[in-house]
């Protein structure tokens, strides 16, 4: 077995095509040994590639743009999607089957205070028609933070990725109301990516051949038997909650069967950058993204 070693910038169910290529035993059917970490708060996986720690990492296209708007070349290249949407929930305190996004205004909500998870919230607030800035926010730090927050008696909405929301529903503690992802619609919200050196090794592509049989193993497999696999990665979250969040993912269309980064994800990218004014100009696709060959 020849180890490969993972990052993840973020570690929640909303990574599961990463997670199963490990759970699922896809990277040991081709020969590879997953070691895998977490980005230490407030450090850019990234980091962790510049320093030739790690293989690959879970990141963002917008990973690339700070680079690029400084005339640099991004040292890091994205090869692969993990999600081709928004994977945030908006829940409430209360059950609100009448929930509209109007409601988010002079209300307090406990959000994400930078980044892309702010970036795609102002922009789902744009396209549901409300002012962001008539909204409370309450910026506590990171997932962990925001949790505790709400559920601490913070806020009267959080902004959370699954499976955060799935638990607090089975606490009694709030309940989903709202997707933001189908609010925004198809985009490269988050994906893979490595030092462009190592697409060209042979571990790459043994890489993107399990990654690949993993993204159709994650729509085509009950969120039971894929929960079940996945639960010593989630100690402290309840299976069911996991096949709840799971099933949800599978639904919301976030996990496509192909792997490449489409233009037209990577064009709506830049459009909520833009529109965030992150960005002064719309970077080229290939400046950012590339496949690897791994038939």
């Amino acid at each position: 077995m020849d180890k490969i070693r993972i990052q993840f910038t973020l570690f929640s169910a909303f990574y599961s095509p990463l997670i199963s290529t490990m759970s699922g035993g896809f990277l040991k059917e081709e020969g590879l040994d997953p070691e895998w970490s977490v980005a230490p708060a407030g450090t850019s996986a990234i980091a962790a590639l510049e320093e030739g720690t790690v293989d690959i990492v879970q990141s963002a296209l917008s990973q690339a743009f700070g680079p690029l708007s400084r005339g640099e070349t991004p040292s890091a290249t994205h090869f692969a999607q993990v999600n081709e949407m928004d994977g945030f929930f908006i829940t409430a305190r209360e059950k609100d089957s009448n929930f509209t996004w109007d409601k988010l205004e002079g209300a307090d909500v406990v959000l994400f205070g930078s980044g892309q998870p702010l970036a795609m919230f102002k922009y789902a607030c744009f396209k549901a028609g409300i002012s962001f800035e008539k909204i409370n926010a309450i910026y506590p730090g990171g997932a962990a933070d925001i949790d505790s927050a709400f559920r601490n008696g913070k806020g009267q909405y959080v902004q959370q990725q699954g499976p955060f929301p799935q638990q607090l529903e089975a606490d009694n503690v709030g309940s989903v109301v709202a997707n933001v992802g189908p609010m925004i619609g198809p985009c490269g919200f988050s994906s893979l990516a490595s030092v462009p050196e190592w697409l060209e090794t042979d571990m790459a592509a043994r890489f993107m051949r399990a990654y690949s049989r993993t993204r159709k193993y994650m729509l085509s497999t009950p969120a039971s038997e894929i929960s079940a696999a996945q639960k010593p990665y989630f100690p402290n979250i309840d299976q069911l909650v996991l096949e709840n969040c799971i099933e949800t993912y599978q639904n919301l269309g976030c996990w496509t069967p192909h792997t490449n980064i489409t233009e037209e994800a990577y064009q709506a990218t830049l459009d909520i950058f833009e529109y965030n004014g992150l960005i002064n100009e719309r970077f080229p696709y290939d400046k950012v993204c590339r496949g690897i060959n791994f038939s």
